[in-house]
């Protein structure tokens, strides 16, 4: 059995540690890029390597797979695995901009069994567990009951003409704080149309659909996770009643572009 508090109180020191290298806080990390548009700072270096120690003692059988460690297949012999993202929205994070968080999921037969998310910057902590919940600061979340498409709030800095019947809400660069605004009704849709990444939605999906919003890929299939090539097409979370529409809106340019 996973020990909770522990984990909790990992997965806080990780987010105090990054908060430490913030230049919110007045810090000035060092940082440089991985490829075009793709910053990374020492803080995710410093929380990688943290976790992964941490983690590992606290469940020596799970596997790893992280964005900021070299895959190593050893990960799909095990029966577990975290999947972490030891900064996801690092381009906030440098900017000073407080939409950025610690994320940790551990993973199962493809399913994600625990979901944490540390936010310092903004204060919040988000865990589900999955068949029991999501809480973020200990308080349960219950998804957006949205039953219209037109309207709905989507998380984004522009929308095509297309979706011009949609509301934009404010977007943190994190994309795990995107999907975790649907499971605390403050966002109804979020949508993305390119290839991304386990660790950057493994433990905002669960959050999210413990909270009861309907989460699937951009083509409305269940995510699988762990996998040999650790890549998904697209992300779509929204309230359960407007999927199949967002699903149908999205099918063509899908197709298009997976």
């Amino acid at each position: 059995m996973i020990d909770y508090a522990r984990l909790e109180a990992i997965v806080r020191t990780a987010g105090a540690m990054a908060l430490a290298h913030w230049p919110g806080h007045g810090h000035t990390p060092q940082v440089w890029h991985k490829s075009h548009d793709n910053p990374v700072s020492e803080a995710d270096l410093a929380v990688d390597a943290y976790l992964k120690h941490e983690l590992g003692a606290l469940l020596p059988s799970a596997g790893w797979l992280s964005e900021e460690t070299a895959d190593h297949p050893d990960r799909l012999d095990r029966s577990l695995c975290w999947v972490v993202d030891p900064v996801d929205g690092t381009r906030d994070f440098v900017a000073s901009r407080s939409g950025w968080c610690v994320s940790v999921a551990l993973v199962s037969a493809g399913r994600a069994l625990i979901g944490v998310l540390d936010a310092p910057a903004r204060g919040e902590f988000w865990i589900a567990t999955a068949g029991r919940g999501a809480t973020r600061n200990g308080l349960p979340l219950i998804a957006s009951a949205r039953d219209a498409l037109p309207g709905a709030r989507v998380p984004a800095d522009m929308l095509p003409r297309v979706d011009a019947d949609l509301t934009l809400v404010d977007k943190p660069n994190s994309i795990a704080l995107r999907i975790a605004m649907v499971a605390s009704d403050e966002a109804d849709l979020l949508a993305t149309l390119r290839w991304g990444y386990e660790w950057d939605i493994a433990a905002a999906c669960l959050i999210a659909r413990e909270a009861g919003a309907a989460v699937s890929d951009a083509f409305g299939k269940p995510f699988d996770f762990n996998k040999r090539d650790p890549r998904a097409f697209g992300l779509l979370v929204t309230a359960p009643a407007i999927h199949a529409a967002a699903v149908a809106r999205l099918a063509e340019r899908a197709a298009r572009l997976g």
